[in-house]
């Protein structure tokens, strides 16, 4: 599908825990073909503008056994699910044999049904690449040792969980520069340009079975990251970028291709200008996990163009479950505010039914949690409210809540709105990101307010407030709400001057 949206909604799946959890429901496997109408509809609610399906591709044997053996990995597949069947482990999804669908979810031709299934309802389809490493198994450790950095016997010696041995040939672990290696995957070189080449051939072949693909660890393969993760086995950087090199040859042949790229430290601007069409921002997410209100302010003040790029989210596979980090009114809160804002938003399936267990990617099971219905009757009138109301339309400001000299409680207020140029309800977000009441003027600088009555009507409650615009232009709008308390207004002229 083309015709992306500038700011779409995207729902991550788990595949291989999704499709365990509908086929012990329908009690027989149950592949992407075989999936019910029901079943695609409760993945694809009003307002989902894009499923990823994570983890679709040919697991590793080879990487398997080399998790399975590893004991901190068996400890965290025990410490999710308690009662562990050594058919619950299927390996890491980022550990890739093949980039072809793996026959336990149907095989590439089932995928394309599911594509065309979304794509019926009007929901694209994306999937994953991992560009800094692949499984010890994958066909280029065999047939292309060009790709992957390589090593010496010192360097077994030196590091031996670093390295490991196959084939006549030492090859590196893949890893980030912070932390141990992965102890099932073996690092491509980036600077390689056969490596650049057949990164730009495989993300072409993926992009012929989807809309959009989210880069796994999309920072570790620019020149600056991998050069200081792998300088003394692969020498001087080339001069140009591994993500311009690939995503210009990939354009080629699918130029509307969503590019999710998954970066931290700060890179996400480096990596919007070199091509990715939106970058992670786990600055915002920490600071609504930290309860800091004025931190998350100063991430909204960042340009308008930059934060469009942005994917904004409370959770995915690799992050806890916010339902455990967040009290609930603050984790309601939270999520009005990601879904607001200017960018993408991501929201990751079992979020909305409350889940508090996040399961390894390398388990295709996970326990029996209590569904949290209220939680998600609340999420999906959140979504059909954004969408329906196309709340993130027009021109986004971010408002600066005012307060007084014996009360500052306005600094625990967010506030922004979104103008439209066509003469739709313009909106208005207020939120109390704290557990202590607040207060505060609100400056509204529409030039239209003067001589005209306002209604600001909440669309996710029942309050509805009549303003006098001589006195929002003058002294801004007066707000005071409880802990945790969100407002989304729809605001309209009304005939006549209303009473304050």
């Amino acid at each position: 599908m083309n015709g992306w949206p500038t700011q779409p909604v995207i729902y991550e799946v788990n595949t291989a825990v999704w499709l365990d959890e509908l086929s012990r429901n329908a009690g027989r496997r149950t592949t992407l073909a075989d999936v019910s109408a029901r079943d695609w509809d409760a993945i694809t609610l009003p307002g989902i503008d894009a499923v990823w399906l994570m983890g679709v591709w040919r697991r590793s044997p080879a990487g398997l056994a080399l998790a399975d053996a590893d004991p901190e990995l068996r400890r965290t597949f025990r410490a999710a699910l308690p009662d562990l069947r050594p058919t619950d482990v299927v390996g890491s999804p980022y550990c890739v044999r093949e980039y072809v669908v793996d026959d336990a979810f149907g095989g590439p031709a089932e995928l394309a049904v599911a594509r065309s299934v979304l794509a019926d309802r009007g929901v694209r389809l994306v999937l994953d690449y991992v560009p800094n490493h692949v499984a010890p198994d994958h066909p280029w450790v065999m047939d292309r040792p060009d790709l992957f950095v390589l090593g010496e016997p010192r360097d077994v010696r030196a590091q031996p969980r670093g390295w490991l041995e196959m084939s006549g040939r030492i090859l590196a672990r893949g890893r980030d520069p912070y932390f141990p290696p992965w102890p099932d995957v073996v690092q491509l070189n980036a600077y390689s340009p056969a490596l650049r080449a057949a990164t730009a051939d495989t993300l072409a072949d993926i992009a012929d079975q989807c809309d959009g693909i989210r880069c796994d660890m999309a920072m570790l393969v620019t020149n600056r990251v991998f050069g200081t993760t792998w300088g003394e086995w692969v020498g001087p950087a080339p001069a140009e970028e591994f993500w311009p090199a690939v995503i210009g040859r990939l354009r080629d042949r699918h130029p509307d291709t969503v590019l999710v790229a998954e970066t931290y430290w700060d890179l996400e601007r480096t990596l919007q200008e070199q091509g990715f069409t939106f970058c992670y921002d786990k600055r915002l997410h920490d600071h609504v996990v930290e309860q800091d209100p004025a931190a998350m302010r100063e991430a909204l003040r960042a340009d308008r163009a930059y934060q469009s790029r942005l994917v904004r989210f409370l959770e995915n596979h690799d992050e806890p479950r916010i339902v455990g980090r967040l009290p609930a009114s603050a984790e309601r809160a939270a999520a009005v505010a990601i879904a607001t804002v200017p960018g993408a938003t991501l929201w990751h399936e079992g979020q909305f039914e409350g889940r508090r267990v996040r399961p390894s990617v390398f388990l295709s099971r996970r326990p029996d949690e209590p569904v949290d219905s209220g939680l998600v009757e609340w999420h999906a009138r959140l979504l059909a409210t954004v969408a329906g109301h196309r709340v993130r339309r027009g021109v986004w400001r971010l408002l600066e809540p005012v307060g007084w000299p014996d009360n500052q409680s306005c600094r625990n207020l967010l506030a922004w709105c979104w103008l439209s140029a066509d003469g739709a309800p313009r909106h208005l977000v207020v939120i109390n990101f704290s557990a202590r009441p607040a207060q505060a003027r609100i400056p509204l600088d529409w030039p239209d307010l003067p001589g005209r009555g306002w209604r600001l009507a909440d669309l996710l409650g029942d309050a509805v407030f009549d303003r006098d615009g001589d006195e929002l232009a003058d002294s801004g709008l007066y707000v005071a709400l409880v802990p945790w308390q969100v407002h989304l207004f729809s605001v309209e002229p009304t005939d006549g001057v209303a009473q304050p």
